[in-house]
């Protein structure tokens, strides 16, 4: 992989000016007992509900053009990259630098985005309904490579930069290969490119990240140990770089319970063991896990108030509110019952 340059920052960091912003757009988040009220409200009731929040602007735009679930879905996930890109616009420096390592990993899930629109054949409205350009890639750019009408197309539009390694594990065939090369180049990335800054806010910006790739590769053996997959297979879709890789890798391939009774004693086992207790789905655990790590998050801005922890704290609280808002509607739209929109619900 390419060589990353890494930035240099002469002066000592001051996160207050950013930190207090974050703060600010804390208070408009909705909280969590909202969620409940939305399971008991129909599509209409909730783009009305959302018009009178943080939302109002998409939601207003947007109605011209849609209605329903499709209006949620526009109008949150333009919410979403708006909000980002504002927090790039009021940062400097390190910070700055910080929070865009961070949201690459929209580019990443805007590449996915396209290339399984291509694969299956979705229309270009309807890869643009799921594409969120809070990252480096812009829309511009983005709009082009949806036009393209190949994955391979897609994918030569790479060439030359980090990206192409991890898309030419494609093989005509499945997507999945490099879905999980790209989920790997972006965690390289940001532990080579964070890490290497030897600052104080990229080391604690590293200590979150480790800890998300440790709950994603504990997502990924909950599933493929369920559903009897082989260690090797399941080894080389695990991320590098978590605090428990080697401990998490022992466990691929385990029969389901052995694999259970091999986590009790871990930090997050108190966030799952009653999901698990009752044969909950992995979804469930899943939603369990995201929850313990957006409180995790908030644990750490505590300590340090004054770093880019508050900052991530909101990036990661702004990206669930959306997620939550998403799986009700869509739920609500395929017909599910309250109940299981809430096993899904993140709070």
């Amino acid at each position: 992989m390419p060589v990353l340059r890494l930035p240099k920052f002469g002066k000592p960091v001051k996160y207050a000016y950013i930190t207090g912003r974050v703060r600010a757009m804390k208070t408009k988040l909705i909280p969590h007992e909202m969620y409940q009220r939305m399971l008991g409200m129909d599509i209409p009731e909730i783009a009305r509900y959302l018009e009178e929040t943080q939302y109002k602007e998409e939601i207003d735009s947007m109605a011209k053009d849609h209605s329903g679930a499709e209006l949620v879905e526009y109008a949150t996930f333009a919410n979403l990259a708006k909000t980002y890109r504002k927090l790039l616009e009021v940062s400097i420096d390190e910070p700055q630098f910080l929070i865009l390592e961070y949201l690459r990993r929209w580019d990443i899930w805007n590449i996915k985005t396209i290339l399984r629109g291509k694969f299956y054949g979705a229309s270009e409205e309807e890869i643009m309904k799921y594409l969120v350009p809070a990252g480096e890639l812009d829309m511009e750019f983005l709009e082009g490579l949806v036009k393209k009408e190949r994955v391979e197309e897609v994918i030569s539009a790479f060439d030359g930069t980090d990206y192409y390694e991890a898309l030419a594990h494609y093989d005509g065939q499945m997507l999945s290969s490099v879905e999980n090369a790209l989920d790997k180049l972006y965690y390289f990335r940001m532990e080579r490119a964070v890490g290497g800054t030897l600052s104080v806010g990229g080391g604690l910006l590293l200590k979150y990240v480790r800890k998300e790739i440790d709950v994603k590769n504990l997502v990924t053996l909950f599933r493929m140990n369920k559903a009897g997959i082989e260690a090797s297979v399941i080894q080389e879709n695990l991320i590098p770089g978590g605090k428990l890789h080697e401990e998490l890798s022992r466990m691929a391939g385990q029969s389901y319970n052995e694999f259970v009774r091999g986590l009790e004693g871990y930090p997050f086992w108190s966030a799952i063991s009653d999901v698990v207790a009752e044969g909950g789905s992995v979804s469930r655990i899943e939603a369990r896990l995201r929850a313990y790590l957006v409180r995790y998050a908030w644990a750490l801005s505590n300590y340090h108030p004054l770093s880019i922890l508050p900052v991530l704290g909101y990036i990661v609280s702004k990206d669930t509110e959306v997620s939550n808002i998403r799986k009700i509607v869509r739920g609500k739209e395929a017909g599910l019952s309250a109940e299981l929109i809430e096993e899904q619900v993140v709070a």
